[in-house]
């Protein structure tokens, strides 16, 4: 199994807000959890949340770390990348509860 944390910490992160409508985020090294409110992602500098409404995860490149958002931007926040991953147990332990 490729685990893809830390892969892309050597790599910069930047954030490019359109309007509030379009983001594009480098520096990414997984998708926590993600649905048209929440999209959670670990990145190179933490975890980062974006909310807003009817998000859509657009392009996705894992491997270069890059991701593209549309939707209304209400929030981005950033937080230890123990925060959210610690307490929930992550995306797929929520899912099969």
């Amino acid at each position: 199994m490729d685990d893809r944390r830390g892969t892309n910490t050597n790599k910069p992160q930047n954030i490019s807000v359109q309007n509030r409508e379009k983001m594009q985020i480098t520096g990414v090294d997984n998708v926590v959890s993600f649905d048209d409110e929440t999209v959670v992602l670990e990145t190179s500098m933490g975890l980062l949340t974006i909310k807003g409404q009817e998000l859509h995860i657009n392009k996705l490149n894992l491997d270069d770390g890059n991701v593209s958002i549309d939707g209304e931007l209400i929030s981005i926040t950033y937080s230890d990348r123990s925060g959210i991953i610690g307490k929930s147990g992550g995306f797929l332990s929520r899912m099969f509860r």
